[in-house]
């Protein structure tokens, strides 16, 4: 008060004043009361806090390792799948090829074998070729062989007429001319 009054203030001014300011800081302290804690009410909403925390980071953990498991899991189940599908390509390509070879070796022995049919077939077309061949070679002998015997008893007839007419006639020179001619003498 006297600071007041010693800056120009009258004592009721000064009480006035010094009443107001007394006021103002009561009321600032009440409200400082009022929103601050105990020492108590921290440690337990610390306490709180720190459990509050734990749990959540031992929830999240677990969340994490679940969620890792299951990541692990739809790795391992996807791979297997994967897996299975590999093996079951890698048999249907092995039971194509398989397929390819079996038709590949099956033709193959068609046309082996109708290579063979076509190849005995030729054989026995030479075979009967060449034995009418050989029958008609057989023919034409027995014909130039029968045409032979046929001519030279013709000619021999021929030449015994010529001869008994030369002896009763004398025509020797007659007769010679005339073998000289057929190509009999």
């Amino acid at each position: 008060m006297q600071r007041l009054q010693a800056e120009g203030f009258s004592e009721p001014q000064a009480q006035a004043m010094l009443r107001v300011l007394s006021d103002v800081v009561e009321e600032s302290v009440q409200n400082l009361t009022r929103t601050m804690v105990s020492r108590e009410d921290a440690l337990k909403t610390s306490y709180t806090q720190k459990v509050d925390f734990s749990a959540l980071r031992t929830e999240l953990l677990n969340l994490d390792n679940s969620e890792s498991a299951l990541t692990r899991a739809s790795y391992e189940r996807l791979s297997n799948e994967l897996q299975k599908l590999n093996n079951r390509l890698r048999d249907e390509v092995q039971r194509t090829q398989a397929g390819v070879r079996l038709d590949l070796n099956l033709e193959k022995g068609r046309i082996r074998e109708e290579t063979n049919s076509q190849e005995l077939k030729l054989k026995e077309t030479e075979t009967r070729i060449e034995s009418e061949v050989a029958g008609l070679r057989e023919r034409v002998e027995g014909v130039k062989f029968t045409t032979l015997q046929w001519l030279m008893g013709v000619i021999t007839g021929i030449c015994a007429i010529m001869l008994g007419y030369v002896v009763e006639c004398g025509g020797f020179v007659l007769l010679l001319t005339i073998c000289l001619v057929l190509g009999v003498c």
